[in-house]
């Protein structure tokens, strides 16, 4: 056998295997036990971080608990994440995005502009702040200009949020239906870019009640939404290629009542 025919089988063999994995995930999604009785309602843009601690030879990630009392996902262990707000278009910047990261955040979307792709990696970075404490960013040599609200606490701390250390991993929209829709990005950063964390942010009136650092192949053992479990499972295979900006970033939305994948 050729050196050729023996590439192609390998490579049918591969297309085979992410074609069952991503059956696999679109069902899970599909078939998720959900509420889809509230009104329709239109996503709005948010933005989750999953921090890895690479530091044992089985990577780490961060997760909280939600507040019982709150509407969505109550209970339920989560990337620490939230809305988009405008404030974060003005937060400056020590490095920006990677360019392909800026090229995916900008597709399939409204009005694309490399300044909203910016703004939703800096939502992740502020909201993680304000639900962990966890400041990821560099160390500023002079005074830094922020807008008020979170991102003052990072100017008083004197940190600058570095988007270089910031991957784009996937994007999903929750389903018509729900009490809270989100068209959620997902972006994952190495434990070393937290230049600062400041205690106090979770606990039993926080809106995250405890945070764990679980194995990534053991996280799924805690009460995750399944998107989260799918979210991880991306991860993997990214880390797995050495956080490569070239992997591919998956897009998981519902059409016609089933969820379905694209490559952004």
């Amino acid at each position: 056998m050729s050196n050729d025919s023996g590439s192609g089988a390998a490579d049918a063999k591969e297309a085979d295997r992410t074609d069952r994995l991503t059956k696999d995930r679109t069902d899970r999604l599909t078939h998720a036990a959900r509420d889809r009785t509230f009104a329709r309602l239109r996503p709005r843009d948010s933005a989750t971080l999953i921090l890895i601690d690479r530091s044992e030879s089985v990577p780490k990630v961060l997760l909280g608990r939600r507040h019982q009392s709150h509407k969505f996902l109550p209970g339920k262990f989560v990337f620490p994440g939230g809305r988009a707000e405008k404030a974060d278009r003005l937060m400056p910047i020590s490095a920006p995005l990677h360019v392909s990261d800026v090229a995916r955040l900008m597709r399939q979307v409204q009005r694309p502009s490399a300044v909203k792709a910016a703004a939703l990696a800096l939502a992740a970075i502020r909201e993680t702040y304000e639900e962990t404490g966890f400041m990821l960013g560099t160390r500023a040599r002079g005074a830094v200009r922020a807008p008020a609200g979170a991102w003052q606490a990072f100017a008083d701390a004197g940190i600058v949020p570095d988007l270089s250390a910031v991957h784009f991993v996937a994007r999903a929209i929750t389903p018509p239906g729900r009490p809270r829709r989100f068209d959620s990005r997902f972006f994952a950063a190495d434990v070393s870019a937290v230049a600062h964390r400041a205690d106090g942010f979770f606990g039993p009136d926080a809106e995250l009640v405890e945070l764990v650092w679980m194995p990534i192949t053991e996280a799924r053992r805690l009460d995750i939404p399944t998107i989260t479990a799918v979210a991880l499972e991306e991860l993997q295979e990214r880390i797995a290629t050495g956080m490569s900006h070239d992997h591919p970033v998956p897009f998981y939305r519902m059409l016609h009542n089933r969820f379905v994948h694209e490559t952004l």
